[in-house]
């Protein structure tokens, strides 16, 4: 599936985003963090994602080596995206695909990456 637009927000409504995705390159992950969240994760470039709305609400978590910024509203708690650098060295965002409008991210066929392992 090529890049496609899609449209995405936190549940208050406050953070709201698009991003140019690839639905065919979704990852889960069994880190610390996303296995509880149950996050299904895609990325995309730095200039493909746009933030509209709640710079102002959002706050970042960082753990183990505080190279991912995990960016959550702080007023309903949902991670839409988190930013960091790719291993090639560019900006990167990987986005929350249960906060897409228009998806449903149980259809989607996702790789499972072993971040327990890591």
């Amino acid at each position: 599936m090529a890049l496609q637009s899609h449209d995405g927000s936190c549940h208050c409504g406050k953070v709201t985003f698009t991003a140019k995705v690839d639905l065919d390159a979704t990852i889960t992950c069994n880190c610390s963090r996303c296995q509880r969240l149950g996050v299904v994760l895609t990325q995309c470039r730095r200039e493909d994602f746009d933030l509209k709305s709640g710079a102002e609400v959002l706050a970042d978590y960082r753990f183990n080596t505080g190279k991912i910024g995990h960016r959550f509203c702080r007023d309903c708690g949902i991670q839409t995206h988190g930013e960091g650098i790719s291993p090639e060295g560019k900006a990167t965002v990987m986005v929350n695909v249960n906060c897409l409008h228009d998806v449903d991210p149980r259809k989607l066929t996702s790789y499972h990456y072993d971040g327990a392992a890591v």
